[in-house]
């Protein structure tokens, strides 16, 4: 993506999400000037940490006693909790010159545990702050410190290119220099040129999906981005199968809500659902009825309705789980339901009997 569409990004991420943005370019890109003029344009207080020059005292703090207690003074970058909305910038994450200054900070550009604020040592950081970061990608042109995947996996890493439109429209809005404009659009080439690649390792994890998730409620983000943002999360091959899975209405399997909620609409798909894909729906419904058992008498309604459309097989599988559940047991045991989960339940007391 251009430094435009960075823009774009950081905006939705920042604003919408206490998700961590790790910016990846080459040098002269842009990728602090971006971060710059977001926090000016919506009003964020921006600090920042260039890691490089920095030890773990000057993240930690120095420590003091009172009493019989250590403590550690709050460093002086660190946004007090009334401190306007600020954007904590970790510059050169990769650079830093100790290893024990990247472990330090580790715990920092982590999103937070939920309903935990985003912490470092004994410090707590109020949820109106953010954090981004920025990086030169490790592919030998850089004196750079290698990142394991334990800290990617923590971060969406945004790759940002140069582009000649875009750098056009910003030396235009800065009135820069009309000949070195000119030249530039003659000779697009002495931009700065998209070096090697910058792909990092970045893998499907159950965090990474879970991030998904959050920017997926979250965030809107145009679909040639999407797919962009994604693949610093999961990876481009997985990437690109979650948005064709996304495209392709036919293969979608319906959802835990789809059922409960919306049967009379999804009846006929139900039913005509290939065992795999069905498969996935009943693990979505197992999932949701595992952490909210409670239904109410439609819902009910609906998920027996759903269980007689199952094939026998997959109906007997199926109430063995739900059976699992004592509310959703209670529920689906009613007299009154006997025609669908009867031969299901009379078939599970033979087996156990065996």
């Amino acid at each position: 993506m251009n430094i435009a569409q960075l823009k774009l990004v950081l905006r939705e991420i920042l604003a919408k999400t206490d998700l961590t943005p790790c910016v990846v370019g080459h040098r002269g890109v842009g990728k602090t000037a971006g971060i710059i003029q977001v926090c000016r344009e919506d009003n964020w207080r921006y600090a920042s940490l260039r890691l490089g020059q920095m030890e773990v005292g000057d993240l930690v703090g120095i420590p003091y006693r009172e009493g019989d207690i250590m403590h550690w003074s709050r460093p002086s970058w660190w946004p007090a909790d009334d401190d306007p909305p600020t954007v904590v910038h970790c510059d050169e994450l990769n650079r830093a010159q100790q290893e024990d200054t990247l472990q330090a900070i580790f715990q920092f550009v982590e999103p937070p545990i939920e309903g935990e604020p985003r912490a470092l040592h004994t410090h707590r950081l109020a949820p109106r702050h953010k954090v981004v970061v920025t990086i030169n990608p490790p592919d030998g042109s850089y004196q750079v410190a290698t990142l394991d995947r334990a800290l990617i996996d923590r971060m969406v890493m945004l790759y940002v290119e140069s582009d000649h439109a875009c750098w056009s429209r910003y030396a235009a809005e800065r009135g820069l220099d009309d000949r070195v404009r000119q030249f530039l659009s003659a000779n697009t080439n002495l931009l700065a040129g998209p070096g090697a690649p910058m792909d990092l390792p970045v893998e499907p994890t159950e965090r990474a999906w879970e991030m998904i998730s959050v920017l997926r409620r979250n965030c809107r983000f145009p679909g040639d981005l999407e797919m962009e943002v994604y693949s610093g999360i999961v990876g481009r091959e997985a990437a690109i199968m979650f948005m064709r899975w996304l495209a392709d209405e036919r293969h979608r399997p319906l959802t835990a809500a789809d059922i409960l909620d919306n049967w009379p609409q999804v009846a006929e798909q139900a039913a005509a659902q290939r065992d795999d894909i069905q498969a996935a729906t009943m693990t979505d419904l197992t999932a949701l009825l595992q952490a909210s058992p409670v239904l109410a008498p439609e819902q009910e309604e609906h998920l027996v309705a759903y269980i007689a459309c199952l094939p026998r097989d997959l109906r007997f599988g199926f109430v063995k789980t739900l059976l699992k559940i004592p509310a959703v047991a209670q529920a689906i045991s009613q007299d009154k339901y006997d025609t669908v989960v009867f031969d299901a339940i009379r078939a599970i007391s033979e087996e156990a009997r065996r």
